[in-house]
């Protein structure tokens, strides 16, 4: 007899490889909403960013102190902080032509360029921060293309992430406690044709 946890192994894979082939064709599988997708395409970018934060940089950085995390990583020959790394993965993922996009953003970004730009994203960002384990949907239009655009908190999974916030020269928030929104995860889909 199969259990729920062998079964979800075997079909949420299947279910993630359907999302992401749809958005990077661009046109929606039959039975997949933007919002199925989009949510599925958070599934496995939050998994994967959870864990290289609580596997690779709070367990080699804060716990055996190996290792630490910069965001000068090359020149310190450091670890990729998880942000730079969640960054990386994004750029390559629009260099190999992906359809959607996705970025993290907070009203408290360390860099500028991770602050919100669009009311979308603003709207989201306070929405998700007021309103913990929910999601923001909506659709909006930027040059000309129609695109759904969904919004879901980044949460801190570890003590790596408040320290690194909390101590960081140019942060805007100074008082991060594991669990807190930090700022948001934000996946665009395009609309029609």
């Amino acid at each position: 007899m199969r259990t729920i946890k062998t079964v979800t192994r075997s079909v949420l894979p299947l279910m993630i490889v359907a999302s992401i082939t749809a958005c990077s064709s661009g046109k929606p599988q039959a039975g997949l909403s933007p919002q199925q997708l989009t949510d599925s395409l958070h599934l496995v970018l939050e998994t994967d960013r959870t864990v290289y934060t609580k596997l690779i940089v709070n367990r080699l950085q804060n716990e055996e102190k190996v290792i630490k995390a910069s965001e000068h990583w090359k020149e310190d020959k450091a670890l990729v902080l998880p942000a730079q790394m969640f960054r990386a993965g994004a750029e390559m993922a629009r260099e190999k032509g992906a359809t959607f996009s996705y970025s993290l953003l907070s009203t408290w970004p360390i860099n500028k360029q991770n602050a919100p730009k669009t009311d979308a994203e603003k709207t989201g960002l306070d929405y998700i921060a007021a309103n913990k384990g929910k999601n923001y949907y909506t659709e909006e239009t930027l040059g000309g293309k129609k695109y759904f655009t969904a919004v879901y908190a980044d949460i801190a999974v570890a003590p790596a992430c408040v320290t690194c916030h909390n101590g960081h020269k140019d942060t805007p928030k100074k008082d991060f406690k594991i669990g807190d929104v930090m700022g948001g995860v934000v996946i665009r889909y395009p609309l029609g044709s």
